[in-house]
């Protein structure tokens, strides 16, 4: 049995990132981008991100959705 990984704190940097549909989420700065997923330039803790995430992601339907109407 593998150990579980050590909790993360809440200062830890994470980065914010879109994917393909103008979708955003936080993403830990110290680990590589899952696949699909580019840094947007924001990064901070996870509030921080978050925040930011409110400010800019205003229309959370689906670009190709958006695209469709």
């Amino acid at each position: 049995m593998s150990a579980s990984p050590a909790p993360r704190s809440t200062e830890d940097r994470y980065v914010v990132v879109v994917n393909h549909e103008e979708q955003y989420s936080v993403w830990f700065a110290d680990r590589a981008l899952p696949a699909g997923w580019t840094a947007t330039g924001a990064q901070g803790t996870r509030q921080e991100c978050l925040d930011h995430i409110e400010q800019v992601w205003t229309d959370l339907t689906p670009r190709s959705v958006r695209a469709s109407r």
